[in-house]
């Protein structure tokens, strides 16, 4: 079918047949929104690199969460800032830790609202790496552990799914085993599946204070240059028990979401980082660009890629923006 039988244009010369023919469809349902739970009371302290994203205290994330709820958001993504650190990440499976006091205060006060928990100890230790150091070296199964008491505590206090984004070996078997022996076996894991060692994630060290205190993390993350590998990445954690797997970035891997959806036809995350958001708040304040339709094309072609799930810091304002 060729010119002049076949002209696009036909379609595309008003609102309504765009509309009619328009391929995907983003909706409220697909955003998880991310939050920072620190200790304190009335703190709201904004995070200096993610305009309009905050560190807050309990109460003000019930505020938060309430909003949330009512923007018709579906889920919010809990990390925490403890109120200590040390080399083991004590307070990430400390059933009286910062992020489980808050599970059960968001359960209490807006149960309806889905609680998403970061599962991983680089916001608990000192060192700031994502599980146990013996001589300069992250240790892979002792810190599966860790990583499994963690979920169980997440989910003892009412977390609804758990998401491990450590990228140890083996830590969805050891997460799934830990909560099904203990009676938890119809709650879900969502597993940062493709998670690569990227620079897009510079903002949130700051909003979750987990830079590394030493090297990086590209001995556990993996090289952003491999696609082959992401493949057999979400493979392991869909054999060990994964729900939903997710990629990270999104921007920069957007044809490693098509190529897994298509592959496996999982549920599927994006998470659209913290640097990609940031990049879009820095040229908007400088008006650069218009930021609505510059967020609102950016999420549709992540979902266009084939997520089913867009975790963003955009989501409230998306959400507004769908209703208007």
């Amino acid at each position: 079918m060729y010119f002049p039988t076949y002209r696009p244009r036909r379609l595309r010369k008003n609102e309504n047949f765009r509309r009619m023919i328009r391929e995907t469809h983003l909706s409220v349902d697909d955003f998880i929104y991310p939050l920072f739970v620190a200790p304190g009371e009335g703190v709201k302290k904004e995070i200096s690199s993610m305009p309009g994203n905050y560190q807050m205290s309990i109460d003000n994330i019930i505020e938060e969460a309430r909003e949330v709820r009512d923007l018709g958001i579906p889920a919010i993504l809990l990390f925490g800032i403890p109120f200590a650190k040390d080399e083991v990440g004590s307070e990430a499976y400390d059933e009286d830790g910062i992020v489980q006091r808050a599970i059960r205060a968001i359960k209490k006060e807006v149960p309806d609202l889905l609680v998403v928990t970061d599962v991983c100890l680089c916001e608990y230790t000192s060192h700031g790496h994502c599980g146990i150091i013996r001589d300069g070296e992250v240790l892979n199964d002792v810190t599966l552990e860790l990583l499994a008491q963690e979920a169980l505590t997440h989910v003892a206090a009412g977390a609804d799914m758990v998401a491990p984004s450590d990228m140890m070996d083996g830590r969805v078997s050891a997460i799934r085993s830990s909560l099904d022996e203990n009676g938890h076996q119809d709650i879900p894991i969502m597993a940062y599946s493709a998670k690569h060692a990227s620079a897009f994630y510079g903002p949130f060290r700051e909003a979750a204070e987990s830079t590394p205190q030493f090297g990086d993390r590209r001995s556990y993350q993996m090289d952003a240059a491999n696609g082959l590998e992401a493949l057999r990445e979400v493979s392991l954690d869909i054999e060990e028990g994964a729900d939903i797997v997710m990629v990270k970035p999104a921007l920069s891997c957007l044809d490693l979401i098509y190529a897994i959806k298509k592959e496996f036809g999982y549920p599927t995350a994006a998470y659209n980082v913290s640097g990609e958001f940031s990049m879009v708040k820095a040229a908007a304040e400088k008006d650069w660009i218009d930021e609505k339709r510059v967020v609102m094309e950016i999420l549709t072609g992540i979902k266009r890629a084939g997520a089913d799930i867009i975790i963003t810091y955009h989501a409230k304002d998306a959400a507004k923006w769908l209703q208007e």
